[in-house]
């Protein structure tokens, strides 16, 4: 037994670390471009979103949620998301329902208090795949473009973009930041299981305290960006109706995109029609 929790122990502490958190949302946000849904135009992408991101909170048929909630996991399959992002996910929905379960019975529920939850579940889980797909699968320039194309201000399609360009510079901040306090710290010893678990605990307390001073350093960086951005004539071409046109001019609407958003509105409509029968 001791043997088998000091395996356990080594193959899910050890690899939580700020290397493995790093490569697996880089992954997630730019190690997506070669899979079907990056290829997709970003205005079919935002539109299939809006569809699985609303209508299932208007509905409580098990029927069709549970349609829906197969065709984004297949999507999301497709989309080759992270394993980090699906951990969460599964941890972040599922917890949820259980927590409200047992606070039902804690106050004279019964076992059926199950089908409202699982509708609960079913809409929670259905948004957030869909959520989780759309936004691995849209590298920033395209949903800028997609925005745009919507009529979103530029400043607003700009602010997004930037948001997920600035993210490798985040997240390399931040390690040099947990750098610069575990060599000052003193961490506890971590050879056994009891060990791991306070260093775990330690490595949590850190990233707490890091906070500040990454959003200090980035804030001194913040002005060397918007230098670069004016000199590069950015407040210009913001307004400018030509640099508008010229950037939406890549946006084309091809064959894998009528395949993809006609599989969803057929299986929709089956899903739906069979939701009305039963």
């Amino acid at each position: 037994m001791e043997k088998i929790m000091k395996k356990l122990s080594d193959n899910i502490v050890d690899k939580i670390s700020m290397d493995f958190l790093r490569n697996q949302i880089l992954k997630n946000a730019y190690g997506n471009t070669d899979t079907v849904i990056a290829g997709l135009d970003p205005r079919i992408l935002i539109m299939w979103y809006l569809f699985f991101g609303i209508v299932p909170w208007f509905s409580n048929n098990l029927v069709f949620l549970t349609g829906a909630f197969v065709i984004v996991t297949i999507t999301t399959i497709m989309a080759h998301i992270s394993a980090l992002v699906i951990f969460i996910f599964c941890i972040g929905v599922f917890s949820q329902t259980g927590y409200l379960f047992i606070v039902s019975l804690l106050f004279g529920g019964d076992i059926s208090t199950l089908i409202p939850l699982a509708i609960l579940t079913v809409k929670v889980a259905t948004v957030s795949l869909a959520s989780i797909t759309v936004f691995s699968g849209l590298d920033p320039d395209n949903l800028s473009k997609g925005l745009m194309w919507f009529g979103f201000p530029e400043k607003l399609s700009f602010s997004i973009s930037y948001a997920y360009r600035i993210l490798p510079m985040l997240i390399k901040e931040f390690q040099n930041i947990m750098l610069s306090y575990k060599l000052r710290g003193n961490p506890p010893e971590h050879s056994n299981f009891k060990g791991k678990v306070k260093y775990f605990i330690y490595q949590i307390k850190i990233i707490v305290q890091a906070f500040y001073p990454l959003m200090l350093n980035t804030a001194k960086k913040s002005r060397t960006t918007v230098e670069a951005l004016e000199i590069k004539g950015y407040r210009y071409a913001a307004t400018d109706k030509r640099v508008r046109k010229m950037r939406l001019s890549t946006l084309k609407i091809g064959y894998n995109d009528m395949i993809f958003i006609s599989a969803s509105v057929l299986w929709v409509s089956l899903t739906m029609l069979v939701s009305t029968i039963m």
